[in-house]
Formats: structure tokens, C-alpha cells, sequence
């Protein structure tokens, strides 16, 4: 590759609520289980987010606003204050690096387990997807969920805000509000999963209600230009289904609009209509996510910025073999090969390992 022309969309800064970012290559959210059992953040995750602090924005991965909200093994929180101390000190590496970071708030909902979280799962319908998943004792078949109780919903809302402000008073730059990927706020949103008769579904507006609740009260309680919010429109992620997506995400999004938060962040292969219908219906910063099918190329994230189809790109694998990405692919230089079996757990090894560019 050649290098990047110094007016390349990539490489220009952009004001993303109340953020600056430097340029507009943001890492993605990536779930990668290297907190401690009690969901604190390591020496390791300081050094890993410390190393892409280049990045326009770190997008930190899933954490959960409670115990009943994790879903996954060694995956971070954000309800104690040793996890609040923790994500501080991720903060504050990026921060020595000049770099900008928020974190990704999830509840889990049905994707959870028993093993893992020490709660029953739960969900908007008692609808058990399909598969396993992975806990302490080895693969799992994921248990039908419990379905919530209207009157629960009220604690699941003050579940984020709580998290959310932890996140703000660690120093973490804002938070997304993750309603994408099969978890307890798309679930909500999905027709398919969503199968409530009160008025938290049926209708696209009463299926956005959950998530609309959640966005308002973190807005309220830590400044709309602090929070981002994450979608995947038709993304069948971990078993959900969706058959009238549009019409759910343009209630959703109307709703949202008056806000004002600070950016949206869609999962969506770049040539869906839906991302174009988005597009018109946000007048926000507009985060783009190309999915998991095809791995982010640099000359196509450019030529999405160019054409308008996004205001940032967010790319996840690139970033976890390549913590200088944003130099690589300014300069055309060759990027690291990506071990795909230290994804999950372990220590070091394809985690904070990656050679940057000058050890080469």
C-alpha cells in the first residue's frame, strides 16, 4: 500500500460530543476475557488499551452495569468500586498517551449464564437461544432466560446509570450504551425475541422503550454529549431475529435524535439500504461498523468517509494485532498477522505482545 494523502478523511480529527478525537479510525469494542473472576480490570488490559491510545477513539469492550448483567468469563464490571478503580487506571494510560477512550456499558440478558454471572439469565421473553456458550465448567447449552417483570425494568435503567457515572468518575471519556449483538437491550428491540404483552413490546415504539429509557437517564445523569449508543439493524447475532427492522429503528432513532448524544455507532455491512435510511435519520455523528464478515480494509474504510456513508469508522481485529494501526495504514506499511486462537483469555500472548512498527 502507499501511504495516506495528509488530507485523507481518515486522518482528519472530528468533535464527537463533548470528545475531540484526533483522527477518525476508532478501535471497536472487543471482548477479549482478561479481567480478574470478579470482573476488575488488569495490568494487562492497562497495557493493551495503553498501546492503541493512537487510536481516534478506544471503544473499550462490554462491561457490565451489574452481576446479573455479565455474561461472559473474566469480562470486566462496572458496579464495584475495585472495578471503578480499575477502568481508572486504564483511563489514565490512555490519557499519558494523548489518547481519548469510553467504554461499552452491556447488560448481557439471555446470553448470560448461571456459572458466570452467579444469576439466572433474564430477558424480555423467556426465548432461549441457540447454542452454547462458554463458562468455568467448560461449553455450556445457554439456559431459556427468566422474563423480566415490568416493574424490574425501573432497576435495569438505574443498573446503567449507576455504571455509567462509575465509568465518568473513573476518568473513562463517556460511555456507548450497547443495544446491538443479541444482548438485553436488542433483545428489547427484536420482534423475534420481544414477544411482551405490557408496554415494553409488541409495537416498534414500545420495543424501543427500554433502550430510549436507558439513553434518556444515562443522558440526564452524565451529559448527552458523553454518551454514544450502539445498533446493528438486522445483524441475527447470537440467535436474534428481526423482521421489521427498519420500522423499529426509525421509532428508535426518532426518539434518540432529540437527545442529542454524542454519536451512534452502527453495525452494518456497508451496502445495506438500511445504513443509507440511517444516515438521513441521524443528524449526529455517525459511526460506522462494518460487521465480522469481511476484515476492515484501510483504502475501503477511506472511501466510505469520502462517499459520506459515516462520519468515523470503528474496526475491531485490525486494531488487536496492530496497536500502531492509525501509523501502519498512514504509511502503507505492513500489518502483523492476526493469532486467532488468543482471542479469549490467557495472558500476554496475542494481547499485548503485537510489535509495533518500529520493532519490526
Amino acid at each position: 500500500m502507499t501511504a495516506l494523502a495528509s488530507d485523507s478523511p481518515l486522518l482528519q480529527p472530528i468533535t464527537v460530543g463533548s470528545l475531540v478525537a484526533n483522527n477518525r479510525l476508532f478501535m471497536a469494542p472487543l471482548t477479549r476475557s482478561r479481567a480478574t473472576d470478579d470482573g476488575v480490570p488488569t495490568d494487562l488490559q492497562v497495557e493493551h488499551y495503553r498501546q492503541r491510545a493512537s487510536a481516534g477513539l478506544i471503544i473499550a469492550e462490554g462491561t457490565q452495569p451489574s452481576a446479573g448483567g455479565k455474561g461472559y468469563t473474566n469480562t470486566p464490571g462496572l458496579h464495584t468500586d475495585a472495578q471503578q478503580a480499575g477502568w481508572a487506571r486504564v483511563a489514565d494510560a490512555v490519557h499519558e498517551q494523548g489518547g481519548t477512550i469510553v467504554v461499552q456499558v452491556m447488560h448481557a440478558g439471555r446470553m448470560s449464564h448461571p456459572d458466570n454471572s452467579g444469576h439466572e439469565s433474564v430477558a424480555p421473553s423467556a426465548i432461549a437461544p441457540p447454542g452454547q456458550t462458554f463458562t468455568k465448567s467448560g461449553m455450556q447449552d445457554t439456559p431459556t432466560p427468566r422474563a423480566l417483570e415490568t416493574d424490574e425494568l425501573p432497576g435495569i435503567v438505574a443498573d446503567f446509570v449507576a455504571a455509567c457515572t462509575r465509568a465518568v468518575d473513573a476518568g473513562l471519556d463517556g460511555v456507548e450504551l450497547h443495544a446491538a449483538n443479541g444482548y438485553l437491550l436488542h433483545e428489547f428491540l427484536s420482534n423475534g425475541e420481544n414477544l411482551r404483552t405490557d408496554s415494553y413490546g409488541g409495537s416498534p415504539e414500545n420495543r424501543a422503550r427500554l433502550v430510549v429509557e436507558v439513553a434518556r437517564a444515562v443522558a440526564e445523569a452524565i451529559g448527552a454529549d458523553k454518551v454514544g449508543i450502539r445498533i446493528s439493524p438486522g445483524h441475527a447475532a447470537n440467535g436474534i431475529t428481526e423482521t421489521d427492522n427498519w420500522d423499529t429503528y426509525a421509532e428508535l432513532l426518532a426518539q434518540l435524535e432529540p437527545l442529542d448524544l454524542a454519536y451512534l455507532h452502527v453495525l452494518i455491512e456497508s451496502d445495506d439500504p438500511v445504513l443509507s435510511k440511517i444516515r438521513d435519520a441521524w443528524s449526529g455523528v455517525l459511526v460506522l461498523n462494518t460487521g465480522f464478515a469481511v476484515l476492515s480494509e484501510r483504502d475501503e474504510m477511506e472511501r466510505l468517509l469520502a462517499d459520506g456513508a459515516a462520519d468515523a469508522v470503528s474496526v475491531g481485529r485490525p486494531f488487536i494485532a496492530n496497536p500502531d494501526l492509525v501509523e501502519r495504514w498512514a504509511l502503507g506499511a505492513p500489518l502483523n498477522e492476526l493469532q486467532q486462537e488468543t482471542l479469549y483469555g490467557g495472558g500476554a500472548e496475542g494481547y499485548t505482545d503485537y510489535p509495533p512498527l518500529a520493532r519490526r
